[in-house]
């Protein structure tokens, strides 16, 4: 999936943005709150802030520990809610998945240069078509 699209409102509290499948029909959205609809925007359209910022700090920690952020996956939807994975490999070559809300993830992998790739489970895209 891709980014396609990113909605912030100032007049109401419900962000938006959208994913879109990359070589396929199927795209949907997610409300998302404004500090992380920012974020991925000032990411996307803006220089990178003087001083590192709450998804700048985490792609640090990550790297500093000699970890590596691998990708991100929406995994399921419950009761209206969607959750989400960081795929990290640890420095010993092992795989862990950190449970993440999808804007946070979302916001993360635009944090990287070129972004980090973004999957939505097949269950979820069911779900919301």
């Amino acid at each position: 999936m891709e980014l396609s699209r990113i909605i912030i409102s100032e007049i109401n509290d419900q962000q938006v943005v959208y994913l879109r499948e990359i070589n396929g029909d199927r795209s949907f959205p997610i409300l998302i709150g404004i500090f992380e609809a920012t974020s991925i925007n000032r990411r996307l359209t803006a220089p990178p802030p003087p001083r590192p910022l709450t998804h700048d700090l985490l792609k640090s920690v990550i790297t500093e520990v000699g970890a590596e952020l691998t990708d991100i996956v929406i995994t399921s939807m419950v009761d209206h809610t969607y959750y989400a994975v960081l795929r990290v490999r640890t420095p010993a070559g092992e795989m862990i998945e950190v449970d993440s809300r999808p804007s946070d993830a979302i916001a993360l992998a635009v944090h990287y240069d070129p972004v980090l790739p973004i999957f939505v489970d097949d269950s979820v895209l069911e779900s919301v078509a």
